[in-house]
């Protein structure tokens, strides 16, 4: 490849003979240099940053294979350097890599200070460090996540190193052009999906199911007028199932490029996915895609962290910024050619508080495109103040407990669960709540994916998980599975959060057609109800729906209390879209709507086209725009 001549050439010309260089290769986006010196680049680390800097790229430094000490010994070296308090859980060797990953619940004393431990390992074994944090929580599918990553070291190098080719491959010179098709989520909630591409380039941007939607659940995949083999890439806003849940379908139809998105993305549409198949086998349909083919798109997975400027193309490269909505979810910027165009699309954002995250980001080094969400894009959509939401929830929970009753909590397992764990507890600490909280389905997992990953939350959430006292794993939470259901329902005053967050499937389904008839109960919605949806059609005012047990069909009576709480949307409702367009830096040229219902998408469009006198318009699912 050109460009590794061009890549050697450089670190050549800016490294001194003493750091004994002894390999240099492409891995995906990222440089690999192995040095049989690793001294050398600890002692000057400007090293490092001056090549990464020359190249625009992540830079990976690592011992020349000659150097890795047998694992047995470097296991008793790593425990001997590492002190007690680090909590290592698991240390294991990717020799593909020249790497040791060690898992530990206190990755800051594995890494020491200055760098001082992770340093000593290196040199006294030759191995290099890949520093993991532990959920402090057990996590059955991190962890499994994390062996079949490690299981496929060796390939994974091989797919990098494939990747790396068609990445940096050469371009013939032309003026080009770059289009977008909706394949999915325009005019509609659900089943997103768009593909962007120049005369070279082809790239899907979320490949996502409407769990809501029988008759059209999945985007217009059919349209694609090409072998998937000449795909460059995927890449992935964040983990709930409309937006990542038909990737591995992918997988299963030929495709073997790489998939990007965060780390926290990657953990967490890999547990909704897994879900996703166990729900539809349980209710006796078929899935589109079954676990192995979950499990070959993990081998794909890149991992980009925000602001992390990436190449996934000749003429395309992308950069993730916080979102704001759910754990690792990103707005995908994308810089198109040699400046020829650059987009972002917003994806799911959340502009306003939150007490998971950061505030979303807002600004980019160039803004020609901007492809805006607007599930709560309506002119009434206005959501509550967030005090007073919370004021509200739990004023519902003490009146139902007052009246021996229980409350169901219908949640989306990642995201919303813990958003309104957050509040729950925090409540429950000041002893203005009492009772019994009970979580169920995949809350529990996608909790403990949380404190793995604690970089990606608001501050105090990070430190109070950094100082092991997750909110998540209060002795306030119980977690309750299918043998212990029929008992919480018979509790007095009981709290329970499950998914899913619609009434789609999962045990929320399950406690609501055991609790329906009992007016003393509440049904309480914290979150967006699809169109058609159970959850939807409850929140609209249905008071019968037809229900099955053993085996016969009954019609269930809705007696309970059913409420809506807005406050708690990872959405932006109407007025945070509309400051979220305004403080954009720089301001788009155009404005394409999408991530909403009909009227709501159309009406919103038309009004930003007014307010700001940014030419904007909601296309269809299908419909093709050239951007330039």
């Amino acid at each position: 490849m050109d460009i590794l001549k061009e890549v050697k050439e450089i670190i050549q010309s800016n490294l001194p003979k003493e750091t004994q260089v002894t390999n240099i290769e492409m891995e995906g986006p990222e440089v690999a240099i192995y040095t049989r010196n690793p001294k050398a680049f600890f002692e000057n680390e400007n090293f490092v940053a001056k090549i990464a800097f020359e190249l625009k790229k992540r830079v990976n430094i690592r011992t020349d294979k000659s150097l890795l000490s047998d694992e047995q010994h470097a296991k008793k070296v790593i425990q001997e350097l590492v002190p007690e308090g680090a909590e290592i859980k698991e240390i294991y060797f990717n020799p593909a890599f020249s790497e040791v990953v060690i898992e530990a619940i206190k990755p800051g004393l594995v890494i020491g200070k200055g760098g001082e431990t992770s340093k000593e390992i290196i040199l006294k074994t030759g191995w290099t460090p890949n520093i993991l944090r532990s959920p402090t929580s057990e996590s059955e599918i991190l962890r499994g996540i994390r062996h079949h990553l490690h299981k496929y070291s060796s390939e994974r190098k091989k797919i990098l190193q494939e990747t790396a080719k068609k990445i940096y491959r050469e371009l013939p010179k032309n003026n080009g052009w770059v289009r977008m098709t909706a394949l999915g989520g325009f005019r509609e909630v659900g089943k997103s999906c768009i593909m962007l591409e120049t005369p070279e380039t082809k790239v899907l941007v979320d490949v996502g199911v409407d769990v809501a939607n029988s008759e059209q659940p999945y985007p217009y995949l059919e349209a694609i007028r090409f072998p998937l083999d000449q795909m460059d890439a995927v890449v992935i806003g964040h983990a709930h199932l409309d937006h990542s849940g038909l990737v591995p379908l992918l997988f299963k139809m030929g495709y073997r490029g790489p998939v990007y998105c965060t780390k926290p993305t990657r953990d967490l549409m890999a547990l909704l996915q897994f879900d996703y198949i166990d729900v539809l086998v349980k209710e006796g349909k078929e899935p589109p895609y079954t676990e192995r083919d979950v499990k070959e798109m993990l081998k794909y997975c890149i991992t980009r962290e925000y602001r992390e400027v990436t190449d996934i193309a000749p003429d395309m490269r992308i950069t993730l910024h916080n979102a704001s909505h759910i754990l690792g979810s990103g707005s995908v910027h994308f810089h198109i050619g040699e400046g020829a165009h650059n987009l972002v699309y917003s994806g799911d954002i959340k502009f306003g508080f939150t007490r998971l995250f950061n505030n979303v980001d807002i600004n980019y080094p160039r803004l020609e495109t901007l492809i805006i969400e607007s599930t709560y894009g309506g002119r009434d959509d206005i959501q509550q103040d967030r005090n007073l939401a919370e004021e509200q929830l739990i004023g519902l929970l003490k009146e139902t407990m007052h009246k021996n009753g229980n409350t169901l909590i219908p949640v989306f397992s990642v995201g919303r669960a813990q958003e309104i764990m957050l509040v729950i507890e925090e409540y429950y600490r000041k002893g203005m709540l009492d009772g019994k909280v009970f979580v169920d389905g995949m809350t529990k997992e996608a909790s403990a994916i949380h404190t793995a990953y604690p970089e990606y939350l608001r501050k105090g959430v990070q430190r109070r998980v950094l100082q092991n006292d997750s909110p998540f794993t209060s002795e306030l939470f119980q977690v309750a599975d299918y043998k212990n259901r029929d008992k919480i329902i018979e509790e007095k005053g009981a709290i329970i959060i499950a998914s899913s967050g619609m009434l789609t499937g999962g045990p929320s389904v399950g406690y609501f057609q055991k609790m329906a008839e009992n007016p003393d109960n509440t049904l309480i919605f914290v979150g967006y109800q699809g169109e058609g949806s159970l959850g939807n059609r409850i929140q609209k005012g249905l008071k019968r729906t037809p229900i099955t047990e053993n085996g016969k069909t009954r019609e269930l009576p809705i007696n309970m209390r059913v409420e809506t709480v807005e406050g708690f949307s990872g959405h932006s409702d109407r007025n945070q879209l509309v400051n979220y367009v305004r403080n954009l830096n720089p301001k788009p040229k155009k404005i394409i709507v999408n991530h909403g219902e009909k009227d709501t998408a159309i009406e919103f469009a038309r009004f930003l086209s007014n307010k700001f006198r940014i030419n904007s318009t909601a296309i269809r699912d299908l419909d093709s725009v050239r951007l330039k």
